[in-house]
Formats: C-alpha cells, structure tokens, sequence
C-alpha cells in the first residue's frame, strides 16, 4: 500500500487510486499527475487497504478497479457510502458486459469507465464526479441505450436474473461466495429471517433447488469467481434499466 499526503488547495481534485496491479497504478499517476487540477493522495491494492486510506485522505474521487484480491471493488463502492460518504467513485475496469455494468449502477458507482478508453475520458470522468454529475464512458453511454430499447414497453426484465431485486441479487452472491444464512445476515445487517425469505425467493425465480444450484448459476453468470471470490450485487425493477 503506497500512502502519501501531498498539499492540496481547493481548486484540486484529490484521488485516490485503487487497483491490485502496481504497474497499473503507476502508469495512471503519470497520467492523471499531467493535470493541474488533479492530484494523486495515494494508491491501494485491496479493498481493505482503500477504506484505510479513504479514511486517513478523505479523498474527492476513489478511482478502482473491480476485480480486487478478497472483495470486490464492488464492495469498495458500499462501504465507501457508508465511511466517506463524501466521495465519489469511479469504476475503472476491462469488464464492459451488461451484467458488470448493472452491479456498477446496483451498488451507485458515480461513474463506470473501461480501461481502453483514453486518458481525455478518464479525466472527463474525474472531473465530472467531482462537480457532482455521473460519468459513463462512450462505450458504456451505447451499452446502457442498448440495455433500455431491447426490453419491452412494459419495462419487463429481460432474463431471469434481472428479475431479482437487489437485496436477492446480493443475498445470491453472498450464498453462492459460501457463506451460512447467518453470515450474509451479519455482512447486509439484516435478520437471518429477513435472508432466509430472500434466498427462497430467488430460488424460487431462478428455479434453484440448493446451495451447489445458486454456485452453479452465479459462477456461469459471472456474479462470482469459481475460487468463490465475489464479483457482482442490482435494481430496483421498475427502474427502465433493470432490477439492482
């Protein structure tokens, strides 16, 4: 983990880098250290280590990755909301599908860009994040049109994975990840009971019969890794995008 406080005045926007490759990190440093107005705090390997230095910096913008070692930069966007509200956060990541990007939008990230896009649209991204607005890159703007015409008038999900709700998604990641009723309670701070309904309710809308069936469908969606290692959380179904 790479800490540094660098001085800050007002008119600069302080970021906070978040990736588990360092030569990654270094390069976009370089990149971002090129602007007047943005300077760099610190750079972190893990979602752990992130929150750490979030807390210590305070940072304007949390640039991250999403496939971090143990959790996700998913993750790192929750409980950024809950320790530095303040901060805004941008998914920097090579995963462009529908399905990462809809966990980018559940668990509102402020901005999602993929990492081929150029160093004018990241620093578009930051800029924009700061002033308040949310950033997606071109090809994501494109997906998300995508995503909005190919469902129906009525707004009907699509698939039998965006019919879960977003606490169904996150309860499936969670139980797929390997984990008992009582710790995915204790992780969402919500009663064993309350996770209990959710898991059969999802079980129910995936035609799920056990715990092996929810690893099976999580791991060939994508929502976590085969090592058990999570991956993605949803909306709400009315919203035109989808379920979270």
């Amino acid at each position: 983990m790479h800490q540094e406080s660098p001085p800050i005045s007002a008119a600069t926007i302080s970021v906070l880098l978040v990736d588990d490759h360092a030569i990654l990190r270094e390069g976009l440093r370089a990149l971002l250290e090129l602007e007047a107005d943005i300077v760099v705090l610190g750079e972190a390997g893990t979602c752990d280590e992130a929150l750490q230095l979030a807390r210590k910096f305070a940072p304007d913008v949390v640039l991250t990755d999403i496939g971090l070692p143990g959790r996700s930069g998913l993750s790192l966007v929750t409980e950024l909301r809950k320790h530095c509200p303040k901060a805004r956060v941008v998914l920097l990541t090579a995963h462009g599908s529908e399905e990462y990007l809809r966990a980018g939008l559940d668990v509102q990230a402020d901005g999602y860009v993929l990492k081929d896009s150029g160093r004018e649209e990241l620093v578009t991204a930051i800029r924009s994040v700061f002033g308040g607005q949310q950033f997606y890159c071109k090809a994501i703007a494109e997906a998300l049109v995508a995503t909005f015409r190919s469902r129906d008038g009525r707004g009907t999900a699509a698939t039998p994975l965006q019919s879960l709700t977003m606490r169904e998604r996150q309860v499936l990641t969670h139980v797929a990840s390997g984990q008992s009723n009582k710790a995915v309670a204790r992780d969402l701070s919500l009663s064993v009971k309350t996770i209990e309904k959710h898991r059969a309710n999802l079980m129910r809308k995936l035609a799920l019969h056990n715990a092996a069936d929810i690893t099976r469908f999580a791991v060939s969606h994508r929502l976590v890794t085969s090592g058990g290692g999570e991956a993605l959380p949803l909306r709400d179904p009315r919203d035109p995008l989808g379920p979270v």
